[in-house]
């Protein structure tokens, strides 16, 4: 059977960037049932020897390793990835029930999407901050990368993929996206891990974040950004 890049016998490549994260991946790959039309790409940054193990354990996944680096990381999954789609998962991700079904019910004429945004954590600070996001989102039509990003492989080719930035390089991708063509929202959260959150301050983080991306579309440059950033 044809494995060829665009045409290749799976359906879905599933594209997950790892940094010394081995127990959130393996929490992902178990939500993501062994299905032949789904394929997983696990793109080590961190030379974790953990993630063949975690990988052994479920078919039609495997890992590579490049340098750290997100967008760098998957940029190279997805040169590796044989689906006619991609979808671009952070390790520490729970996709929910039905995922898989309600992706191939995006529309013909999107060109790639998003999920909504959710947060692992009962506390009334992450209602407000998921209520903030989707305000951003329908507003400004601006998903982060924990919102699973999932784009048509062609068209991600044609993009040249991930710009290779230091930071802000989903910010940077799906304004692009959005300018090729339609983009749709699956109406299903993906939640992403609050312990950043509840690490930095709920609504410290988020406006940190805010600031940053703020200052980014005025002009400020990724790599002073991320100076700022770490």
């Amino acid at each position: 059977m044809d494995r060829g890049k665009g045409s290749g016998s799976f359906l879905l490549s599933v594209v997950i960037p790892v940094l010394n994260d081995a127990d959130a991946t393996e929490r992902l790959l178990g939500q993501i049932a062994p299905d032949p039309q789904v394929e997983v790409v696990i793109v080590d940054g961190g030379l974790d020897v953990a993630l063949d193990g975690v990988a052994g354990t479920r078919p039609g996944t495997r890992v590579i390793r490049t340098s750290p680096g997100r967008a760098r990381q998957m940029n190279a999954g997805a040169r590796e990835a044989t689906g006619k789609w991609l979808l671009f998962l952070h390790a520490d991700s729970e996709l929910p029930a039905g995922w898989r079904e309600a992706m191939a019910a995006v529309p013909n004429d999107a060109i790639g999407g998003w999920f909504e945004f959710a947060l692992d954590d009962g506390a009334w600070q992450a209602r407000v901050v998921e209520a903030l996001v989707r305000w951003r989102v329908r507003v400004m039509r601006l998903p982060y990368g924990d919102q699973g990003l999932f784009v048509r492989r062609a068209v991600f080719d044609e993009m040249g993929g991930f710009a290779d930035l230091p930071l802000l390089e989903d910010v940077e991708f799906v304004r692009r996206l959005g300018a090729a063509g339609r983009v749709a929202e699956v109406a299903l959260p993906l939640r992403t891990s609050a312990r950043r959150w509840r690490r930095d301050g709920w609504f410290r983080r988020s406006a940190r974040n805010s600031v940053i991306v703020a200052l980014y579309l005025s002009g400020v440059s990724a790599a002073r950004l991320a100076r700022w950033y770490t």
